[in-house]
């Protein structure tokens, strides 16, 4: 296979004043709304190309900037801050919980377009990891370690997915079995202008504050209930070990205990007469001396 360069001018190239190291005049509520007119509708067409669910494209690319902004001194020193963003929005929408929510259970209806549909379609079939290679190296123009790295997998590895879902799509649609004309044809799905409607920036770093507020509210709140249920079990847990008594049963083959035996009533009363009433017999014969 061979190992194309990186297309100059791909998307995750970002520029200095989207955040990164190269501007360092913007504050980081400027340097974030940049990166986000920047790379959120891109991403959103991109997040759509792998899973077919516009909401779920739109929420995974919130999700990944409410991420980025509360992460934000890791994210502004990055080397690549779109890249960081886009990983984290494909982890996001290639989760395999959506598929127990009843919204993103189906994809959305396919495009009228024949050969936007059958491509389409063809990237839907391959598995989650797959699609996402495919997607990173003929539709962006990542070099084969780039792929490899964003989708945590060996450079092997990477290769194998990447002539795996060619194969695929090739069978599927049989004028992209060439990989130039695949690649040719995704970089131009990807990089079609996007048409989705996202909420301001300034809406998404203050969703993401609400959300980080809650999230440590909710932290402070489990960790309170759970020192006083700890208090209260520790003041009313007894001080010593107290053995349970185990329930008598009925135990065969033990001997009888030996000794004498318990008297009873007729007995008891016997003993009682015996020892108040005089001895009527003959006095004790006391051997005289000679």
């Amino acid at each position: 296979m061979e190992v194309r360069p990186a297309t100059p001018g791909r998307e995750d190239v970002t520029p200095p004043e989207a955040g990164g190291p190269g501007a360092p005049g913007l504050t980081p509520e400027e340097a974030f709304d940049a990166l986000y007119a920047y790379a959120a509708p891109s991403l959103v067409h991109q997040t759509y190309l792998l899973t077919g669910r516009r909401r779920l494209s739109r929420e995974s690319v919130e999700f990944a900037f409410h991420h980025a902004w509360q992460h934000w001194p890791e994210v502004a020193v990055d080397r690549d801050p779109v890249g960081w963003v886009r990983a984290a929005a494909y982890e996001y929408a290639l989760s395999p919980w959506h598929r127990f929510r009843r919204r993103h259970r189906h994809p959305d209806s396919a495009p009228t377009e024949a050969s936007r549909r059958a491509l389409l379609g063809a990237l839907l079939e391959l598995p989650p990891p797959y699609r996402r290679t495919v997607l990173l190296y003929d539709g962006l123009g990542l070099d084969l370690p780039e792929t490899a790295a964003e989708t945590e997998a060996s450079t092997p590895a990477a290769g194998n997915r990447l002539l795996h879902a060619r194969t695929v799509i090739g069978r599927r649609v049989p004028e992209l079995s060439d990989p130039e004309a695949l690649h040719r044809r995704l970089a131009a799905l990807v990089a079609e202008a996007p048409t989705a409607t996202l909420p301001a920036a300034r809406a998404v770093r203050t969703g993401s504050e609400r959300r980080s507020r809650r999230l440590t509210r909710t932290v402070i709140g489990v960790t309170a209930a759970l020192i006083c249920v700890t208090a209260v079990t520790a003041a009313t847990a007894p001080t010593r070990y107290i053995p349970a008594i185990a329930p008598g049963m009925v135990v065969d083959g033990v001997p009888v205990r030996g000794g004498p035996q318990k008297l009873g009533p007729e007995d008891k009363e016997l003993r009682d007469m015996l020892r108040t009433a005089p001895n009527p017999g003959p006095e004790r014969l006391v051997p005289a001396a000679e």
